[in-house]
């Protein structure tokens, strides 16, 4: 049974236009400034404040910004590339820092988070690219494909599930696992959850439609690294997705297990009852986001340490 506790979180950010005195929750359309978005995320990411127990410490990946996240005690050698969500057009370093400490001190690993291209400006292939390249680099840094997870949430995970069949794909060895956190699995956003879910979730609505077309821009959405489930899904490795049955994108998440599992790839599929869109991340805040978070860290430290 879903917590109380949750239902009164959820409803709160459900509802988050009544703190603005808005009425109605806003619509994406083409008025949408892309530009007025990220800044009011990142003055909201800024009043964030890091837990002591993680030390933050810039670096370069290539040519773009990245930091390391690393707790007190974590093994040298093992490390999560973490790839943000934020719709495709949105998030960084300076957003997400906070959510990914939350992955790092629950499993006691640390994390590398980068800035990896945003449409509209910078549309597909450009983040698959910057995934790719990032994965690459920690292999020139000389680690080991089995010391690495790549995790991420919302178009993070999305770009977690394209990294790994791109990197299948371009014959470069595989890392130990992926984590995806309600990832959209077929770009034309055409499944039945969309449909069914969108009054449920807490996605800015139509957000899904404006923000994936910056994305996919004039390419065909059928692209396998675009949309993962148009993909072969053999030869991959384990791969962990979490998803509520309240999300947008709950039947894109199933029916990715449903293909990859068909095809012989090792899928743990977490389906959590009332949830809403990349849930984990609100962790501890309620007691579902908290076992979820539990549960993706026990997978992290498996994977790792296998």
């Amino acid at each position: 049974m879903q917590s109380l506790r949750s239902r009164l979180i959820i409803g709160l950010i459900r509802n988050r236009h009544l703190f603005k005195l808005r009425l109605k929750p806003e619509v994406i359309d083409e008025s949408f400034s892309v530009e007025e978005f990220r800044k009011e995320v990142d003055e909201a990411s800024r009043k964030a404040k890091m837990p002591k127990d993680v030390k933050v410490e810039p670096t370069a990946v290539e040519n773009m910004y990245a930091q390391w996240l690393i707790p007190m005690g974590a093994p040298e050698g093992k490390v999560i590339l973490y790839i943000h969500g934020g719709g495709f057009i949105s998030g960084s370093c300076l957003t997400h820092r906070v959510h990914v400490s939350k992955f790092v001190l629950g499993s006691q690993r640390k994390a590398l988070l980068f800035d990896y291209r945003l449409a509209p400006e910078h549309p597909y292939p450009a983040a698959v690219d910057d995934c790719v390249t990032a994965y690459r680099w920690l292999l020139q840094e000389g680690y080991s494909p089995s010391e690495i997870i790549i995790c991420g949430e919302s178009a993070g995970g999305t770009l977690t599930l394209a990294t790994l069949i791109a990197l299948r794909d371009q014959g470069i060895p595989l890392p130990s696992g992926g984590v995806s956190i309600s990832p959209v699995t077929d770009l034309t956003c055409s499944a039945a959850s969309f449909v069914t879910n969108f009054k449920k979730d807490i996605a800015p609505l139509n957000s899904w439609s404006v923000w994936t077309q910056y994305y996919i821009a004039d390419n065909d959405p059928a692209l396998p690294w675009l949309s993962p489930q148009k993909a072969e899904l053999s030869g991959l490795p384990p791969i962990l997705l979490c998803v509520g049955t309240h999300e947008i994108h709950l039947d894109d998440t199933v029916n990715f297990a449903k293909k990859a599992e068909a095809q012989g790839t090792e899928i743990k599929l977490m389906v959590w009852e009332g949830m809403v869109h990349a849930f984990p991340i609100l962790s501890p805040l309620f007691p579902e986001a908290k076992k979820a978070m539990m549960d993706i860290c026990a997978f992290i430290q498996q994977r790792l340490d296998s």
